[in-house]
């Protein structure tokens, strides 16, 4: 076993354990993956001021997301496909997200249900809701969230359409993958993730196979989902699922100032700042860089959460910094999971923690709480 020191390691670990057209589904963006880039890099940009000579002993990451407690400001962001990086994948990140204190969000397009996270997990999870355009489907959906006890609704509102992922088209991705010659030669490589796969039925997006009317089998579930995404999906839409909800809404998807004000007037409890991971609009801006401009026009009238790009403690700190009361994690985590399963993202978690823990030591914060743009050098972040 190499040893991991960092969030890279558990990449390049994840990239050999793991089947190609998943791997790359996860570690990939749309287009020319410009933005999936530049959610990355535009962190290095961002230099922090080194203090000395300060009381740093005692330092404490516990906060709260949505009035929830966090043993520090991160949550698990919800990821297609997890169940297909390691088996029963959703599960795991689960059990591990809850050992570390901190919240899961289990995505629609995940191979393990509602229902199945709920029943083999005890801490409450949230639930991420993609909009269809079979609207029963969605009130079920909202309802099986309620009945598994799901703490918060994220609402994706970034997903009308999808953008092309060359990656995906390429590698003819599947889930469960199609047992074409190429396939199966790349499987032959991966034998750990076989072994573990076939321990499993979990292995189609079980939080629609036999719950959305029609779909019974691998290929009317992969018709009905590519035709499902609803481009008419607007803001009355989103105070409906909110009544229907009925408890905490937090919305994903926000990069750009002016729709700031409609957002707040759902009464949505949070927003994310997120371009999703670079996999819609190529071109758009970064998280990091979009993520000033929003938490200044909210006005700290809600609160804004952030996503995108984050691969170490001190770029979960930076997005503190520049105003976000919490951050998501979600390639992080998945090549934690990809690389060694639940353990794998469990060590994840634990990277981020001591990263962030000694990275506000070296600034001269003892509080997360406390942390604000002074921790910044002036002129090399986004305002």
């Amino acid at each position: 076993m190499p040893v991991i020191t960092c969030i890279e390691d558990l990449r390049q670990l994840a990239r050999r354990r793991v089947p190609r057209m998943f791997y790359e589904y996860a570690d990939s963006g749309a287009w020319t993956e410009t933005t999936y880039r530049e959610n990355e890099s535009d962190f290095t940009k961002i230099k922090l001021r080194q203090r000395v000579a300060v009381d740093i002993d005692k330092r404490s990451l516990v906060s709260t997301m949505v009035g929830q407690p966090v043993a520090m400001p991160i949550a698990l962001a919800p990821t297609g496909l997890t169940g297909m990086q390691h088996a029963d994948g959703e599960i795991l990140a689960a059990r591990a997200a809850a050992k570390a204190g901190v919240p899961f969000t289990l995505s629609t397009m995940s191979i393990c249900s509602i229902e199945d996270v709920a029943e083999h997990t005890d801490a409450p999870f949230w639930f991420q809701l993609y909009v269809m355009r079979d609207r029963e489907f969605i009130r079920r959906l909202i309802d099986r969230a309620k009945a598994a006890g799901c703490s918060a609704l994220v609402l994706t509102l970034d997903l009308q359409v999808m953008g092309q992922r060359h990656k995906d088209i390429r590698n003819g991705l599947t889930a469960p993958p199609r047992m074409t010659l190429a396939n199966l030669a790349d499987l032959a490589t991966k034998p750990r993730w076989c072994l573990n796969m076939l321990r499993t039925q979990r292995r189609t997006f079980r939080n629609i196979a036999g719950h959305a009317q029609g779909v019974d089998d691998l290929r009317a579930l992969s018709s009905w989902t590519n035709q499902q995404f609803d481009p008419t999906l607007c803001w009355d839409d989103v105070k409906w699922i909110r009544d229907r909800w009925g408890g905490k809404l937090i919305l994903k998807g926000i990069l750009d100032a002016e729709d700031v004000e409609p957002a707040i007037a759902t009464g949505a409890d949070a927003i994310i700042v997120s371009n999703h991971g670079g996999r819609q609009l190529d071109g758009a801006l970064s998280s990091i860089r979009a993520l000033p401009a929003i938490v200044d026009a909210v006005g700290g009238r809600t609160e804004v959460h952030f996503d995108g790009g984050i691969r170490s403690g001190q770029d979960v700190l930076k997005a503190i910094a520049l105003g976000a009361r919490g951050v998501y994690v979600g390639r992080a985590f998945l090549y934690g999971l990809g690389a060694m399963g639940e353990a794998g993202v469990t060590l994840a978690l634990e990277i981020l923690r001591k990263e962030l823990d000694i990275t506000m030591g070296f600034c001269g914060l003892r509080d997360i709480k406390k942390v604000d743009r002074n921790i910044l050098v002036p002129g090399t972040y986004p305002s």
